[in-house]
């Protein structure tokens, strides 16, 4: 044919040329050729005919004058089908035109005679045909093998999504059966909780009659015991009256019948005497007269008868004596006399007043005993009422707690629905690829056949296909992509489950490489040609359109396994949290500033030194530490811009970038705090502060920052700074001016920056510094506004020493810090130091010092327990100042006091972290835990002297200090059965309830 001999000649005409010459069932493909001028790579199309004789191509360059058919005369003249797929480098390209000339006679052949060396060539295409149906014939075996492998694959990829289909099922069945178990045992808890209600109930009710039964009984005993006293003092009191007016009566009647006999007597004497006197008078009158007859001498017997006569004057004389003393005498008895009535009287009034008092105590003992009644009353209805708050709060609680349990059920159940319709969704997914894979299989399995029945000539073509022609989807598969695409990305890692690395490096070790795209999927659309519809990527692998967006409850596997164990946590701890509040008893969850929880454990975060780090950065990591060793509260040092480096001479206030670290710092390590459940205590400086200016005289105390305060700010008896303020209310603090906080400015700025740390920085208490330079009042007033969760004085005084050894009464000094506490309205604690001093001469060998003469400790912790911090070290005493340290030694004995005894005990950083003793310190603080002593647990100390110490604190820990050879089996008080938990030998010893 001319053509051939053109295509031979001319091989720049291969760029034009779109179709060849086939014989009759062959699928012939022509090999590409580089074109020479343009360095491009052109390929030849695929033809398929069905002619059993040679057709005549023509291309659409030509000439129509050179066009020639070449018919059989034999053969009927038919269209063809032609599959062409065009990939050169524009879309513009003209494709090539195939037709039949159909110009030769109906019915009729033309002979067209062949030469030689055309037959040559027409039967080595025929064997060139043939070889290449043998190669398709082996690339459609390799396309089938493939399209099994594809499908076992499938298999495999369909049972491994029933297995983790399975395995979810599975999981969800156990989430489900733990569940259906916690919400059995939560049923059975509530059913004993129940039943325990019930029988506390019952056991109230029984208290409650037996108290009342007790206390009429009491009440009876009592009032027959006084009544009966009473009835006997006023029987005595009768009788001794009685018995006291027949003796006076007695007496009077005695002294009068004697005194009356005595004057008769007296008196007939005296008449006697009258009358033998008169009678010798007349026998004297009688011989004078005879005398005087028988002419006598009358002198003599005148002179005789005038003795007589002065005599017997001077008898009645005595005898008008007599009479006289006998008058003083009647007198004196009518005297006595008018006594003994008056006393009488006297006792008279006196039965009467015991009679009235009687009276009046029968009836006070009959209001008593109706006030005492009314007071059973009313403690039996407030019993009841308690018994009822407590019942309703119970259930209430209970209610909450079941509710809380529902609601973790329905989230449970929520996020397993949500894990079921994950899988479900992803199975879904799953199906719809391998849908659309089969669907593809299909397609390429029709394809095949297609191809196979146009070679074996099966299937015939209808009307409307037989002239066209097909491009698979621009030429080329999509599916065939190069390494960088989305989609293969997707194929390699899989759709939302992790791929074995063995299986990623087989599937990434077949990752074809493939030419690039020459026609846009756009241009493809645009043409004549039509295509053969296979499925699209997004049809195959529609999952890839399944990404994880905000809210949606399409998760992966992983993180739906971490949400279950999260939530199931969760509600464990949520459990473990009720349980815990079952068990707490109405003294354990009282909170106040001045104690807080009652249970708090304080951890002194920081030293003398502490500035010289980063040290809220070093601070913050240990915060986990902390907790799971028993600390519950953590003291920060100062936080806030100071003139020295430690943080105790702050100037601005608002500034909390200091030398330990930035305010932002200072935030991050409190929020680390509160993560563990640890509360934060700021260092506050309230009673002094350094200013930024000088005055006109040159004094230091105008104040800047945000507080810009002036003179009047500072009290007017600080002799260095001349403030205008009022006299201080404490002592002076002579390195910086003191604040007079009788100011309302002053009061309400400190309370509005206390209020800032709490709110903003988040603090959640204070530690006080320098309380004795002002008065407890405004400390009451501060915290009372700032709200605290626990709030610490320093009040530091000096002991009482003699010659140079410690006194042992230390009352006096333990009242001062008793008494500044009671002017905070006990809304702050106050540091110990008078057990601190006490310690370090009773720790060696002078145990006694330990207990005072009402059997109680000696230090504040004896009179006011829940207000009193104990420590051992502080960064003033110990530290690299060493003002005042506690003997090193005596450290483990130390603590192991304080943290078995009342009050709140702190820990200091050095002694933690620093002095090797962090295990021997957590051991004691478990201790503490496991027998629940608090600040206001009661003690009883058996035995103190120079060997060693003994006390019981509570009812669940004893501890032994010294050397003291002693256990719980030696004391006759202590009952019940003891168990040894530490035992550091002569040191100290703990016994643990069993």
């Amino acid at each position: 044919m001319k053509y051939q001999a053109k295509r031979a000649t001319k091989s720049d005409k291969c760029e034009d040329m779109s179709a060849i010459l086939l014989s009759d069932a062959v699928l012939r493909t022509l090999p590409c050729h580089r074109n020479g001028f343009s360095g491009k790579q052109n390929c030849h199309n695929l033809v398929f005919d069905h002619k059993w004789h040679p057709m005549a191509v023509i291309h659409k360059t030509f000439p129509k004058k050179k066009r020639k058919s070449l018919y059989a005369s034999a053969w009927p003249s038919r269209s063809r089908l032609v599959v062409c797929s065009s990939m050169g480098g524009d879309s513009g390209e003209d494709f090539t035109n195939f037709f039949d000339d159909g110009d030769g006679p109906s019915g009729k052949s033309k002979v067209l005679e062949i030469g030689e060396n055309e037959l040559l060539a027409t039967r080595e295409s025929l064997s060139e045909a043939r070889k290449r149906e043998e190669a398709i014939e082996k690339e459609r075996d390799k396309l089938l093998e493939e399209l099994a492998r594809s499908e076992a694959k499938q298999q495999e990829y369909m049972a491994t999504i029933m297995h983790d289909k399975e395995l979810a099922v599975a999981e969800l069945e156990a989430a489900k059966a733990l569940f259906h178990q916690k919400l059995q045992e939560s049923v059975e808890e509530k059913f004993n909780l129940e039943s325990q209600l019930v029988l506390a109930k019952q056991d109230a009710l029984e208290l409650a009659v037996q108290v009342e039964k007790l206390a009429e009984i009491a009440f009876q005993q009592a009032t027959s015991h006084i009544l009966e006293d009473a009835q006997l003092r006023v029987a005595a009191a009768e009788t001794s009256a009685a018995e006291a007016a027949c003796q006076i009566e007695e007496q009077i009647r005695s002294a009068t019948e004697g005194t009356i006999l005595s004057i008769v007597k007296q008196s007939r004497d005296a008449i006697e005497k009258a009358l033998a006197v008169a009678q010798a008078a007349g026998d004297y009158t009688a011989k004078a007269m005879a005398a005087f007859t028988d002419d006598l001498n009358p002198v003599e017997e005148i002179v005789s008868i005038k003795s007589k006569n002065v005599k017997l004057q001077n008898a009645l004389t005595d005898l008008e004596s007599q009479l006289l003393g006998s008058k003083n005498e009647i007198g004196r008895l009518k005297l006595e006399l008018e006594q003994t009535l008056q006393r009488a009287n006297a006792y008279e009034l006196q039965v009467y007043n015991a009679e009235k008092q009687l009276l009046e105590f029968q009836e006070s003992t009959r209001k008593a005993a109706h006030q005492q009644e009314e007071e059973v009353r009313v403690l039996l209805e407030k019993m009841k009422k308690d018994s009822a708050d407590r019942r309703k709060a119970a259930s209430k609680a209970f209610k909450v707690e079941l509710e809380t349990i529902k609601a973790a059920l329905e989230a449970a159940k929520e996020a397993a629905h949500s894990k079921d319709e994950a899988y479900m969704r992803r199975c879904e997914a799953l199906q719809r690829s391998l849908k659309a894979a089969e669907a593809t299989s299909e397609t390429w399995r029709r394809r095949a056949e297609v191809a196979e029945s146009l070679l074996l000539k099966q299937v015939p073509l209808s009307e409307g296909e037989e002239d066209a022609i097909y491009v698979v989807n621009g030429g080329r598969i999509d599916l065939l992509m190069d390494d960088d695409s989305q989609k293969w990305k997707l194929l390699s890692d899989g759709p939302r489950r992790e791929i074995p690395d063995w299986m990623t490096r087989q599937i990434r070790s077949i990752c074809p490489k493939f030419p690039p795209r020459k026609i846009g999927l756009s241009e493809a659309r645009l043409s004549k040609f039509k295509t053969l519809e296979l499925p699209k990527p997004d049809e195959v692998w529609s999952i890839a359109q399944e990404k994880t967006k905000e809210g949606d409850t399409f998760v992966e596997h992983v993180m739906e396994k971490e949400i279950i164990e999260k939530k199931r946590k969760a509600l464990e701890r949520a459990l473990q949290r009720k349980t815990v509040k079952w068990q707490i008893t109405p003294e354990e969850t009282k909170l106040e500033p001045g104690t807080g929880t009652g249970r708090e454990i304080v951890f002194q975060g920081f030293n003398w030194e502490s500035w010289r780090r980063q040290w809220y950065l070093e601070l913050a990591p240990k915060a986990a530490d902390l907790s799971r060793c028993g600390i519950t509260a953590v003291w920060f040092p100062p936080p806030t811009e100071s003139v020295a480096p430690q943080g105790y001479m702050p100037s601005d206030l608002y500034n909390l970038n200091s030398a330990y670290g930035s305010q932002e710092e200072l935030k991050y390590c409190i929020e680390e705090m509160h993560n563990q459940d640890l509360l934060a205590l700021g260092d506050v400086v309230l009673n002094h502060r350094c200013a930024h200016k000088q005055s006109p005289n040159g004094v230091w105390n105008i104040f800047g920052g945000r507080l810009a305060w002036g003179p009047e700010a500072i009290v007017c008896d600080d002799p260095n700074f001349q403030g205008s303020g009022n006299p201080s209310s404490g002592d002076i603090f002579h390195a910086a001016p003191n604040i007079d906080h009788s100011q309302d400015f002053v009061r309400r700025d400190i309370k509005e920056w206390l209020n800032w740390l709490r709110n903003d920085i988040g603090f959640d208490g204070w530690r006080l510094d320098f309380v004795r330079g002002f008065s407890g009042g405004y400390v009451k007033e501060y915290v009372e506004a700032s709200n605290p969760a626990f709030a610490i004085g320093e009040y530091w005084d000096s002991l009482a020493y003699e010659g140079g050894n410690l006194c042992y009464n230390q009352d006096a000094h333990r009242q001062r810090i008793v008494n500044w506490i009671n002017a905070t309205g006990g809304t702050s604690s106050a540091f110990d130091v008078t057990t601190k001093g006490i310690l370090h001469s009773a720790l060696h060998n002078q145990y006694w010092r330990l207990i005072d003469p009402q059997g109680k400790p000696t230090g504040v912790m004896g009179w006011w327990p829940s207000r009193a911090v104990t420590f051992l070290e502080n960064h003033d005493t110990g530290s690299t100042q060493g003002h005042w340290p506690f003997p090193r030694e005596k450290l483990m004995q130390g603590y192991a006091y304080i943290l078995t005894h009342p009050g709140t005990p702190v820990v200091f950083y050095d002694h933690f972290y620093d002095f090797g003793i962090r295990d021997i310190i957590t051991e004691l603080i478990e201790a503490r835990r496991r027998s629940g002593i608090h600040c206001r647990s009661p003690i009883k100390i058996y035995h103190a002297h120079n060997d060693g110490y003994v006390a019981k604190i509570g009812d669940t820990l004893v501890v032994k200090l010294g050397q003291f050879d002693w256990n719980p089996s030696k004391e006759v008080d202590l009952d019940g059965s003891w168990q040894k938990f530490v035992d550091k030998g002569m040191d100290y010893q703990l016994w643990l309830r069993q």
